[in-house]
């Protein structure tokens, strides 16, 4: 058992208790503990020029002082953009690889000595993969294959492996192609060995101001003066992550790992007109209806995963089915097992998002 989970896996003493409209968001959770040090360390992040990729550079920077931070990414431009933001003077252990997934050659170079990946890249608008079918299965499948097995060869300690709750019983093609991602993953501990690489997924729902997302659509109409907010359903739901409690989860997921788990964040669900009511009280709702490849609501836990699933204060785990001594190991040290027939749905998640908190994310998302 990792010496990780002898360490505080619950959430502060200082979390709030806060009165939403649907109910009470009882924990602002920042999902640090437990700690993992990448002080002296090589780390690299594919797709690291996006949205969380710059996040947790900002992160890491703030923390730690990585032997190497490696991005990996396959534009130019934003490579080139992100360079003016962290300059090699002021970040002398920044390093910027032109690469694609798709190549597992151009991976296997990119890793070599790095300790430890976080696999953020991705193709992820449900349209285009819709449109572009094979685009997406080799960017988020073969390119998952790709990864393991190049950290496999260079000798990686850890990957983590970002997915979304479209993964869950998924209807669309991304959906699928990340839960084939995460199979990949989970089953990638099979080929690394005892004492081999480990590696673990983290899922979780909308991240509050990346890009895709619908905040910055509303605030951009909001600015824009528009008349209305266009609304899929009134009644659609989802899960909301700051894309500094996705960075937190990721970093206390890679130093509770043990191989094979699938981490699931509890975090507050908002439907989608009170979002927009929450942003614009003063504007009306033009209701569009659901776009091809939508749910109504989301999932991140389906009930059929419920015998694998344990819960921790801030999060859930759902444990590979070849590996039983992590049940007895996460169990000795406080996780329990969730019901029979659980279910972890946007919907019917018991907590929900106020006005105050959504203005907490608001305000990290923009900031």
């Amino acid at each position: 058992m990792t010496a990780a989970l002898h360490q505080p896996l619950y959430a502060s003493d200082d979390d709030e208790a806060l009165p939403g409209a649907y109910g009470v968001f009882q924990q602002t959770r920042d999902f640090r503990n437990p700690v993992m040090d990448l002080n002296d360390r090589v780390v690299l992040v594919t797709g690291g020029t996006g949205s969380f990729g710059k996040h947790f550079v900002r992160s890491v920077i703030a923390q730690y002082k990585p032997k190497k931070l490696i991005i990996f990414s396959r534009d130019e431009l934003k490579q080139y953009e992100m360079a003016q933001s962290f300059p090699q003077d002021r970040y002398p252990f920044m390093r910027y690889f032109i690469g694609d997934v798709r190549s597992a050659d151009r991976l296997e170079m990119a890793m070599r000595d790095v300790d430890y990946v976080v696999h953020a890249a991705a193709m992820k608008q449900v349209p285009i993969a819709e449109y572009n079918p094979f685009e997406c299965i080799a960017t988020n499948v073969i390119g998952a294959e790709n990864v393991v097995q190049a950290a496999i060869r260079r000798g990686v300690k850890r990957v983590v492996a970002l997915s979304t709750d479209k993964a869950a019983n998924p209807i669309n093609l991304y959906g699928a192609s990340k839960l084939a991602a995460d199979k990949i993953f989970v089953a990638a501990n099979n080929l690394s060995g005892a004492d081999g690489c480990r590696f673990s997924v983290v899922r979780y729902g909308n991240v509050a101001g990346s890009r895709g997302s619908v905040m910055p659509f509303f605030q951009k109409l909001i600015s824009e003066k528009a008349e209305a907010l266009p609304i899929t359903d009134a009644r659609m739901t989802r899960f909301w992550i700051t894309l500094t409690q996705g960075v937190n989860l990721v970093l206390s997921s890679m130093s509770l790992m043990q191989g094979g788990e699938i981490f699931v964040p509890k975090i507050p669900s908002l439907s989608t007109s009170e979002l927009a009511r929450i942003m614009a009280p003063h504007l009306p709702h033009k209701i569009i209806g659901i776009r091809p490849g939508e749910k109504l609501h989301e999932i991140m836990i389906p009930a059929d995963d419920a015998r694998q699933t344990l819960e921790l204060a801030d999060r859930y785990v759902i444990l590979p089915s070849f590996f039983p001594i992590q049940r007895e190991s996460y169990i000795e040290h406080g996780a329990k097992q969730v019901r029979e027939g659980f279910a972890y749905t946007s919907d019917a998640n018991p907590e929900r998002l106020d006005a105050r908190m959504l203005q907490h994310m608001l305000a990290d998302a923009f900031a």
